[in-house]
């Protein structure tokens, strides 16, 4: 019996190796609220992943970070309520808008990048003008993004902007720098166990705008602008030391870590060819699993799901149901027109990536894909 190939393998750095520096921490006495690991850790991560530019933010996860950028971003007014963002993202990023007091509003992707699709984008611009507090857009799967394009129209219609950059960490842009340096708006990450840049539980921001960083620290220190006293709205949002220390730990190897899971995803493309792949954007991507679309003449999805279960091999399919779909949004949020959302989450499929994948492993894949898909 050939051994399983789960789809994801999560693999953090390991606290047992990191002895002498956990002493360390206890022998500090400081255990979390910005300490040392923590700052030495947002300047490494300024000067290796964003070329030195702007500055970074850590937050105990990606939610709290997209809650208080997104409370601080939006310019909300008696008319100007809704975050426009795709449909076709995760639950954290509409569940984030909410709490930030806005109504989701769900625009639909390109069928090519999967990103949102600047031309629903736009509709939803004209019909909803005056009334958009902040856009949302969601660099989808890891893909990169036109910040550029993103800034003019925030600036254009008057709202803010807060990036959903969750997988994105290692995506490097078309300049080969990280994927948002030195961008002014807020770009938020997350480096949960499971994400390329693997720690236990926690998140970045990043801002080219330090006066903003300054006041997004502060709203995750439960608001204290003063001693002890709240001067704006916050929460506790604050990354201990002992997930700084991870995250320290696996900024050592990370480059190698990309750069092994982007040889499997051009693997993945050229063994492939009869199926469908995401457009990416710029240079390099940071993969956490391989999405591909299936042929539309395929079995269905479950079908294909359970034969590769079989084969003792694990894979997912990711925003199905999209977020339009889920029955709290539905509740709570607008939709534009939806339909290349509605194809995409159907016949979407994620097969296994790891910081340990072989090739061997990857022809194992492949081959049962094919398979699958002809029964």
């Amino acid at each position: 019996m050939s051994e399983q190939i789960p789809f994801l393998r999560p693999r953090p750095p390991r606290l047992s190796r990191l002895l002498r520096e956990l002493e360390a921490i206890e022998d500090s006495g400081i255990y979390s609220n910005y300490g040392p690991v923590n700052t030495r850790l947002e300047a490494a991560l300024t000067e290796q992943l964003f070329a030195g530019l702007g500055g970074c933010l850590t937050v105990n996860n990606a939610t709290s970070g997209l809650m208080i950028a997104l409370r601080e971003a939006a310019q909300l007014d008696g008319e100007r309520c809704f975050a426009l963002m795709p449909s076709f993202t995760f639950a954290a990023t509409a569940q984030a808008a909410i709490w930030a007091g806005l109504v989701p509003l769900f625009c639909d992707i390109d069928p090519r990048t999967w990103n949102a699709d600047p031309d629903a984008e736009d509709l939803l611009r004209r019909r909803y003008a005056g009334r958009i507090a902040c856009f949302v857009p969601y660099a989808c799967f890891g893909n990169g993004l036109d910040l550029a394009r993103y800034a003019r129209i925030a600036a254009t219609d008057g709202a803010g902007l807060v990036v959903d950059a969750a997988a994105s960490l290692g995506t490097l842009d078309d300049h080969g720098r990280g994927f948002g340096a030195g961008f002014e708006h807020p770009v938020v990450y997350s480096m949960h166990a499971t994400k390329t840049f693997a720690t236990a539980e926690a998140g970045l921001i990043h801002c080219a705008d330090v006066e903003r960083l300054a006041r997004l620290r502060v709203m995750g220190n439960f608001g204290f602008g003063r001693k002890r006293e709240a001067t704006m709205p916050g929460l506790n949002a604050k990354l201990s030391e002992i997930g700084a220390l991870l995250a320290l730990a696996r900024l050592e190897d990370f480059e190698h870590v990309v750069t092994h899971r982007a040889s499997l995803a051009e693997a993945y493309r050229t063994r492939l060819p009869e199926f469908s792949f995401q457009q990416p954007i710029g240079r390099r991507l940071a993969y956490q699993f391989m999405p591909v679309r299936l042929p539309d003449n395929t079995p269905p999805r479950d079908a294909i799901v359970q034969a590769l279960a079989a084969e003792d091999i694990g894979v997912a399919h990711y925003f199905s149901p999209h977020l339009a779909e889920q029955a709290y949004f539905a509740s709570q949020c607008v939709c534009g027109d939806l339909t290349e959302t509605q194809r995409l989450s159907q016949r979407t499929l994620s097969l296994p990536m790891s910081d340990l994948m072989t090739e061997a492993e990857l022809e194992r894949v492949c081959a049962a894909l094919r398979r699958a898909c002809r029964t």
